[in-house]
């Protein structure tokens, strides 16, 4: 299976929600009650008030004086709409910032637990091994056991090291040494798994600030990436951790993951609308191939189901 088509099934519960609309406005006239449909159904795909507001308001300067029955027009309005706040945040891709940036290149992964975090930081160790780069893995995330022996089997499966303590140890520390052994073994990027436990927000951001000051002393103007990884499936409650943690150490790259389970995928949408951050990866399946660079076009095509067979006449953009 391709990518284009993983991405696309993998949104097929947020697309439902969006397309289900779309067809139910064939042949209907532009009634308020219509376009409050419509307006509901992007609401509860969690593209966010703003941008729904935007769509909304778009949509009714081109419907003023004619009826709801070409969707095609409906569809192209959502289209643009949507790129004009995805395009911007389409980033380099990890690979580009790695092979331009200094050696080693620092990643910092954070994110709260269950967010598919340290698979993902596995993931992205493959994907840089099959572009040729050395990455060193770093388990920085002692308070839970588990984690470091997840990281370890990802590691031997991948085929690359990891810097691993003692469960209990003092994150900042491992952290530290992860750094030293990078430079003594001229690694290429090294990517750091944290904790995500959240006993209190404050000493979790306190930890992680921490975890930041020391990467700087070993390796000056590290980490040079700060990875937040969040689970699509909560919604808005993703989007609230975005706004904690970039508050909080100063965010510079996404990825969302879980895409394949939710029918709240617009939530990157909602997410880009207001913090403006780079969308490096979307993950939509198990896989390591299921873990792609964003594109703008391809999420919003997939989101709105534009390049999918109608069901009917007329409908997702195809003129009756």
């Amino acid at each position: 299976m391709g990518w284009l088509q993983r991405l696309s099934e993998g949104l097929t519960k947020t697309r439902e929600v969006v397309r289900g609309s779309l067809d139910r406005m064939l042949g209907r006239a532009a009634d308020p009650a219509l376009l409050e449909e419509f307006e509901a159904a992007l609401i509860a795909s969690d593209l966010g008030a703003s941008v729904v507001g935007r769509v909304m308001e778009r949509l009714k300067k081109q419907l003023q004086g004619t009826d709801a029955s070409q969707p095609g027009r409906v569809h192209t309005v959502l289209r643009d709409t949507l790129l004009d706040v995805l395009t911007p945040v389409q980033g380099p891709s990890l690979e580009s910032l790695i092979a331009n940036g200094p050696k080693p290149f620092v990643i910092l992964a954070v994110g709260v637990n269950g967010v598919g975090k340290t698979t993902t930081i596995a993931k992205i160790a493959q994907r840089l091994t099959q572009a040729k780069m050395v990455p060193l893995l770093v388990a920085a995330d002692t308070f839970r056991a588990a984690a470091i022996d997840q990281l370890q089997v990802w590691a031997d499966r991948v085929g690359v090291e990891l810097i691993r303590h003692r469960h209990g140890a003092d994150p900042a520390a491992v952290a530290f040494d992860g750094i030293a052994a990078a430079k003594a073994r001229q690694v290429d990027v090294v990517l750091i798994d944290t904790a995500g436990r959240l006993h209190t927000k404050s000493n979790l951001m306190d930890e992680l600030r921490k975890i930041t000051r020391v990467i700087a002393q070993g390796c000056p103007g590290a980490p040079h990436e700060v990875l937040l990884v969040l689970d699509a499936t909560v919604g808005q409650n993703a989007l609230s951790q975005a706004r904690q943690f970039h508050q909080s150490i100063g965010v510079t790259g996404l990825v969302l993951t879980k895409l394949d389970g939710t029918a709240r995928g617009g939530i990157v949408v909602a997410i880009a609308e207001e913090l403006k951050l780079p969308v490096r990866l979307i993950g939509v399946g198990e896989s390591v191939e299921d873990l792609q660079d964003f594109q703008s076009d391809a999420f919003v095509d997939a989101l709105t189901g534009a390049s999918l067979p109608s069901r009917m006449p007329g409908s997702l953009g195809q003129e009756p």
